[in-house]
């Protein structure tokens, strides 16, 4: 069943925790004063992984009274009444009153175990074992009291250090990827972080198990946030803890099976809920969550931190960005400042998603890749990307659109195409709203495509080695007035302008440019070579 803190309460949880800390019925049988009793388990062994509370040792036949659930009873029988109908009713009050379990030493009072004993024993999945030898009650509660004590305090201890660890990050302002990432390094178990939809915002997941888990995520949160005897096998471990403050909820935590911590799991588990509500409520009504995650997230797969694409996939479905039988865009939005909350509802309101990341290299500071899934029969025409980018950015912005695609890794590729693309420079007046597509850049399509392609990369370093090095060595912006010029070919005043500088200097730099490369500028088969060059440069696969 799965163990769940959303309707509990902080009792259930301290109770829980409390038992985490508890020894149970099989390593008290372990222990050497109990093995030299020779036990034998008659019944309940299904049950020896429960918790001892406390250890009482009783022969009264009224023990259950006094009894409050939890205990281990030791007895010799000495005072258990004879008729097998009391007997059996004796058994069915240690059962009702909640008891770990019963030892019973032979020799003594009985020889053997009555039957009637045993069958009711077995018939309530009651924990009843015999001792063989003769053992000293006594050094039995001292080591059993021992170990709870020891067991305790160690819990004491380790619920202090997770509350000041956590209390810790709480000042520091920490995200929420990174209390997530502290929570499953504490629980030694993937942790999860969703909001109310039961869409991933953090996680700490192993690669090899994301396609596994994240793949059909909201399934299976679903499934554990129901818990019950209905409850499927994969999720019946799952603990669940809410994130919520001042009567506001925000979604859960979520852990996946892992070791026993001393502090208790669930009790860890509501320190990082902790931290994490109070973090929610430092940042204001802005949904902070979400636009961190799917941006780190985007960043990430452009980086190519991510070790399949099957498992990135997945965890982008679990975040609640749909991969699978969608149509997916690449985009890049420039000359503006994009609002992640208004792309979102900019998408959903054309029966898409999306997600924004962080501003491409080299493209100016005012602009942001965004990765985009629409239904299969829709199509992302100038208007639609304009009405989008207007909703999303305001007037004024150029988007930069790759080719429609098919999985992820097209759509990574697409969007390495707008990101090529936007470097082209400026569009249109400053107030002037224009879209681009990489159909219409055949040069740029081949260099993202070939992006790997070792010849290219030779092609590229033995073409504009000596501005490189110039460049490094003094400081200069020949690679910057070498792109203008091949901006604008056959207008040097328009590239003058583009490089920010006047026609004389221009001029100049140019002239240092053939005599570095040793090549006529004006010659159109340089020229393209030379375009094809700076396009790998630019686009960030050469090596400097």
């Amino acid at each position: 069943m799965v163990a769940t803190a959303t309707e509990g309460g902080a009792g259930d949880l301290r109770r829980t925790a409390a038992h985490g800390a508890l020894p149970t019925v099989r390593e008290i049988l372990r222990l050497d004063v109990v093995v030299e009793g020779v036990p034998e388990v008659l019944s309940g062994s299904d049950a020896l992984d429960e918790p001892v509370r406390w250890v009482h040792v009783s022969d009264s036949a009224g023990v259950a009274r006094l009894l409050d659930g939890g205990e281990l009873l030791l007895s010799t029988g000495s005072g258990w009444p004879q008729d097998p109908d009391a007997l059996r009713a004796f058994i069915t009050e240690l059962v009702a009153v909640g008891v770990a379990g019963l030892i019973v030493e032979l020799g003594s009072h009985y020889r053997w175990v009555p039957a009637v004993i045993i069958d009711a024993a077995r018939a309530h999945g009651l924990v009843l074992v015999v001792l063989h030898h003769e053992v000293k009650y006594v050094t039995i509660t001292e080591a059993v009291h021992r170990l709870i004590i020891d067991r305790q305090t160690a819990a004491l201890r380790a619920r202090d250090e997770v509350r000041e660890r956590f209390t810790t990050l709480i000042l520091r302002g920490s995200p929420a990827d990174f209390v997530v990432r502290q929570l499953a390094s504490t629980l030694g178990a993937p942790v999860v972080l969703e909001n109310l939809a039961h869409e991933v915002v953090a996680d700490d997941v192993p690669p090899a198990r994301e396609e596994e888990l994240l793949s059909d995520w909201e399934r299976l949160s679903r499934a554990a946030h129901r818990g019950g005897l209905s409850c499927e096998p994969m999720v019946k471990d799952w603990l669940v803890v809410p994130v919520e403050a001042r009567g506001s909820r925000w979604g859960h935590l979520v852990a996946l099976p892992g070791p026993e911590h001393p502090a208790g799991r669930l009790a860890v588990l509501q320190q990082g809920a902790i931290a994490l509500a109070l973090g929610r409520l430092a940042d204001g009504q802005v949904d902070e969550w979400e636009r961190q995650a799917r941006g780190r997230l985007l960043d990430r797969l452009l980086a190519g931190r991510y070790t399949g694409a099957a498992g990135a996939a997945a965890r982008l479905d679990a975040a609640g960005f749909p991969i699978r039988g969608r149509r997916l865009f690449g985009l890049v939005i420039s000359r503006a400042e994009v609002s992640t909350a208004a792309a979102d509802a900019a998408a959903q309101a054309i029966r898409g998603r999306v997600i924004v990341g962080a501003a491409p290299a080299r493209t100016g500071g005012r602009s942001a890749a965004l990765l985009m899934s629409l239904p299969p029969e829709e199509d992302l025409l100038d208007e639609t990307v304009i009405t989008f980018a207007r909703a999303a950015a305001g007037d004024g912005a150029v988007v930069s659109v790759g080719f429609p695609a098919t999985g992820l890794d097209e759509a990574l590729l697409s969007l390495r195409e707008a990101i090529e693309l936007s470097r082209g420079g400026s569009v249109g007046g400053p107030r002037t709203m224009s879209v681009r597509r990489t159909d219409a850049r055949p040069l740029v399509r081949l260099v993202t495509s070939l992006r790997e392609d070792h010849r290219l990369l030779e092609h590229g370093d033995r073409m504009l080695a000596p501005l490189v090095e110039h460049d490094l060595r003094r400081g200069g912006d020949l690679l910057d007035v070498l792109e203008a010029m091949l901006a604008h070919p056959t207008n040097r005043t328009a590239a003058a302008a583009a490089s920010h500088l006047s026609r004389s200097v221009f001029y100049q730099r140019i002239a240092l440019i053939e005599q570095l490369l040793g090549l006529d500028l004006d010659d159109g088969e340089t020229q393209t070579a030379l375009h094809l060059a700076l396009l790998v440069r630019r686009g960030g696969v050469m090596p400097r």
